[in-house]
């Protein structure tokens, strides 16, 4: 059986549990109780990471060939190692480009059924689905203006519309949301704040932590997390305010830590001023089963190219996907150049992946939840670490000097776990990292301008979700 490999569950000092007893405060949205859980009574384990220098070729470790059997890892999974034409690539048509969200509370009036055109859905088959649907719902309005969140596409196609009973986030907090049919018609989905909270915790960290001292986190939430949020935090702070880090500002988070059958999981974040209140950014989780999941911003705005792209804290690119030379001039024992007779032609071959430039032993993570699918020393590639991703996609991470000594064939891995540590074995001139991402075995470059993966875009029937997270758990519009 696979087993998850992921950093020791601690709880945060202080954190505060979203709803507790089915009540939840009227201020904030949100409890101030000390967090409770059945995770705190499981003994810790003692899970370390070694760094171990790999000096002999390991292969990959057939489990179904019997314990201390040793398999050829190239004839194990040869699929992992075919080079196949980029041009073969097909990306998913169904990616909304064009993506955007719009919310705000709209004031309360005697005509509150015309909300979808009062907010720019022009859409009259929607608007009378609307009237007939939410005669109910406005007479549990409170407070004096109605919460929405709307999403549009290509040519300001209406996409999702969420609503909510007044401004107040409490335990009757209900949410409806409205999504177009794919079988025509529209959906409606409703969802009560209380229903929702179980499992999530509310923390609220200071902002200067986050981007510089990531490791004071290291009590408040899991590991890999503490990578996840440096990443979106460092993505959605607003340039306009660059000296946020000065100020009392901090990182509200809603995050679920997860158990032994699922993933710890920052669910949204955002950074605000606790003084007044004001949000200046934030970044909400969409979950999906046949690829892995995303962050979005507020506006809409996907940051998932940037985490499929940063595996390391590097120095450097220093070497992207193209044509390089095939062999470089050979060298006497004194380190001077042998003179040749010049080829009549100089031969390139592919660089299919991107270099990372970085001192022997820096970690590196994984860009996303996945299994691992191969771990051992593959010739030109040096020790070598394949994961596998829901959606046919591998990432691959070569040239490691060591790995994390928990990692095995089989196991899945979270999102932000240090999965290796960047050396320069196999065919290298430097301490560097080689990173591949394969889209059903084919090379995809990630950093390509014309390179739009279903991975970093709303798909179809998908923005619902967001539009009601932005809702239930992002904070109240300041107003």
């Amino acid at each position: 059986m696979n087993r998850k490999v992921t950093a020791n569950y601690r709880l945060a000092k202080g954190a505060t549990v979203l709803l507790a007893s089915g009540l939840l405060s009227l201020s904030l949205g949100f409890g101030s109780v000390q967090a409770q859980t059945s995770q705190a009574k499981k003994p810790a384990q003692n899970r370390t990471k070694v760094y171990v220098q790999n000096s002999k070729q390991v292969g990959f470790k057939d489990k179904s060939a019997g314990i201390g059997s040793k398999s050829n890892s190239m004839s194990l999974n040869p699929s992992l190692f075919q080079k196949k034409d980029p041009s073969e690539l097909m990306l998913d048509s169904d990616a909304n480009l064009d993506y955007r969200v719009m919310q705000g509370c709209l004031r309360r009036s005697f005509n509150e059924d015309n909300l979808p055109s009062s907010i720019g859905i022009d859409n009259r088959q929607f608007s009378e689905f609307f009237k007939s649907q939410t005669k109910g719902f406005f007479d549990k309005m409170r407070g004096d203006c109605i919460p929405y969140a709307v999403a549009f596409t290509t040519r300001n196609r209406f996409d999702s519309l969420s609503i909510m009973n007044g401004p107040i986030q409490d335990s009757k907090s209900e949410v409806w949301t409205f999504t177009p049919s794919a079988f025509g018609g529209f959906l409606v989905q409703q969802d009560l704040l209380r229903n929702e909270s179980k499992n999530l915790t509310e923390i609220r960290v200071p902002l200067k932590e986050v981007l510089y001292d990531p490791r004071k986190l290291g009590d408040k939430l899991p590991v890999e997390l503490v990578w996840e949020l440096n990443s979106i935090i460092k993505q959605i702070y607003p340039e306009e305010n660059n000296s946020l880090e000065n100020t009392n500002s901090v990182v509200r988070l809603i995050v679920d830590f997860g158990d032994r059958d699922r993933w710890a999981q920052i669910w949204a974040a955002e950074i605000i001023d606790p003084a007044n209140k004001e949000v200046f950014a934030g970044a909400f989780w969409v979950d999906r089963n046949d690829i892995p999941g995303a962050f979005f911003t507020a506006s809409g705005e996907s940051l998932e190219r940037s985490f499929w792209t940063n595996p390391l804290s590097y120095r450097r690119i220093s070497r992207g996907v193209g044509m390089v030379r095939a062999s470089a001039p050979k060298r006497s024992k004194n380190n001077v150049a042998v003179t040749q007779p010049a080829p009549t032609k100089q031969r390139y071959r592919a660089h299919m992946g991107i270099d990372y430039a970085a001192p022997i032993g820096t970690p590196i993570f994984s860009v996303a939840n996945g299994k691992v699918v191969h771990l051992g020393f593959s010739g030109a590639f040096g020790n070598l670490i394949v994961l596998e991703h829901p959606g046919g996609y591998h990432t691959y991470y070569a040239h490691l000097s060591s790995y994390n000594s928990e990692l095995e064939v089989g196991n899945e891995v979270r999102r932000g776990l240090e999965i290796g540590y960047v050396g320069s074995t196999g065919r290298s001139t430097g301490p560097h990292l080689h990173f591949e991402l394969r889209k059903d075995g084919i090379y995809v470059d990630p950093y390509g301008s014309r390179t739009q993966l279903d991975l970093w875009s709303m798909r179809n029937n998908e923005s619902g979700q967001l539009t009601r997270e932005i809702l239930l758990l992002g904070s109240p519009l300041n107003r």
